[in-house]
């Protein structure tokens, strides 16, 4: 499961919303109000078919029917997932890039030496072994119901695991633009608490994924103060999508395969 470089607010005499860069005085909005209220209502939307899709099996008629193809094959779940992420992270650039904004605005911008890149991975490498140990301690406190969608997802050939692959990594860097690179500095925006808007994109980064359970759900949004943290104190996403996209891979299909 957030930046730019360039300033984006109409003062240019002062630095912008980004989490790259300069400490700022106050945060600025990196999209419109309208705009993120329309991010709201799209997340929502997404959430409230998943909820339908992977628990709508407890109804009848074409409901079951649906939710039983859905089960049968994890391939409308890979698809659906990679056109969705897509979208709602071109929905996030166009909001930005209405703001005089680029992609670097959301992301905090690229590599730009192999220095880095491997700081970067470094860092990600011990954020996942932290990320593992929190993961867990909180599956130790919270009932391990398993959600109704997730045995749908997981890879079972190796066709579908490199399927797992492809959702894994445009999860990471999508899911980490749209909810630490968009939601969380528009919270900032908002509120002109750090902390507040951490903890507010972790609650609706775990509340989007309460397809799988809720305790499913209430593990991510632990998980997600952790990705916003990290994007707080780097300043960028990169090592977050790096971590991210690791973390799916490995708990989706990898670590079954080595420990099985």
């Amino acid at each position: 499961m957030v930046v730019h470089t360039g300033d984006i607010s109409r003062d240019r005499s002062k630095p912008g919303p980004s989490l790259q860069g300069a400490p700022f005085v106050k945060p600025r909005r990196i999209a419109s109000l309208w705009h993120l209220a329309g991010y709201v209502l799209i997340v929502l939307s997404i959430t409230a078919w998943g909820i339908f899709s992977s628990f709508g099996h407890a109804a009848a008629g074409p409901v079951a029917e649906g939710a039983q193809a859905l089960r049968a094959s994890p391939w409308p779940f890979y698809t659906l997932s990679v056109l969705g992420n897509v979208g709602v992270l071109y929905y996030c650039w166009v909001g930005v890039h209405r703001e005089g904004g680029t992609l670097a605005t959301l992301t905090g911008g690229r590599w730009t030496s192999l220095r880095g890149v491997i700081r970067d991975v470094a860092i990600a490498a011990v954020f996942w072994l932290v990320w593992e140990g929190v993961a867990w301690a909180a599956w130790q406190l919270v009932p391990a119901v398993a959600g109704q969608g997730v045995p749908s997802m997981l890879p079972q050939t190796p066709v579908e695991a490199a399927g797992w692959m492809i959702v894994s990594v445009v999860a990471g860097f999508a899911e980490e633009i749209q909810s630490r690179g968009y939601f969380q500095q528009q919270l900032f925006w908002l509120t002109e608490s750090t902390a507040l808007a951490v903890i507010g994109q972790a609650v609706f980064f775990g509340m989007a994924h309460s397809y799988q359970g809720w305790n499913h759900a209430l593990v991510i949004a632990i998980l997600g103060v952790l990705y916003g943290a990290l994007a707080v104190w780097r300043r960028n996403l990169r090592a977050n999508m790096l971590a991210h996209g690791w973390s799916d891979i490995w708990e989706g299909w990898l670590k079954f395969v080595v420990f099985r």
